[in-house]
């Protein structure tokens, strides 16, 4: 997946599925087609996940859906998307996301990330101050810069881990020490 095309593409059954949401608070303005959902956001489109402390969603004429997913001070907004076709994840954070459902790209802003899961194994990790992703091709950009510069990287560069193809395609043993590790609940902010 990451720094690599590959023709398998986020699940284009979740277009058609109703989002629902659940939050302390909602705002919507029909005239608009906006809504502001606030207080621990979560909002489910099919296997799309997005959480934040608020989340604004815009809907044009056409149908289509824009999102910004905003994480409380010191936390960071939730992004995952199952790959269609395989038992692939794709998800991320950073301290603001904006996804546009037109052109099927995510936006990773501030202490970004982005991990690829197949099934409950990680295979890809990379963080920067901004990860542009694009579900159609599956292509990604990474920013690195002052804005990523923490103590461990007081450089800010981008980091990655990518796994060869060849290594996540091969038949995995099962741990010795028990079953394989399970992805983080994705209901609720802060886990």
């Amino acid at each position: 997946m990451l720094g690599a095309v590959f023709p398998v593409f986020a699940e284009k059954a979740d277009r058609d599925k109703p989002m629902n949401a659940e939050a302390d608070a909602l705002r919507y303005d029909d005239l608009k087609q906006t809504s502001v959902f606030t207080g621990n956001v979560v909002i489910t489109k099919g296997t799309t996940i997005v959480r934040g402390d608020r989340v604004d969603v815009a809907q044009d004429p056409e149908g289509y859906q824009q999102a910004v997913s905003i994480a409380a001070p010191g936390k960071l907004a939730f992004y995952r998307k199952k790959r269609d076709g395989v038992d692939e994840y794709i998800e991320g954070e950073g301290e603001r996301i904006e996804y546009d459902s037109r052109a099927d790209l995510v936006k990773f802003i501030k202490r970004a990330v982005v991990r690829r899961y197949n099934g409950a194994t990680l295979v890809d990790e990379t963080t920067g101050s901004l990860i542009v992703y694009n579900n159609n091709t599956d292509v990604f950009t990474v920013d690195g810069g002052a804005e990523n510069r923490t103590a461990s990287n007081p450089t800010g560069r981008i980091r990655a881990m990518l796994t060869p193809r060849s290594a996540v395609s091969a038949p995995v043993a099962p741990p010795v020490d028990g079953p394989a590790p399970a992805l983080r609940p994705s209901p609720t902010l802060g886990q």
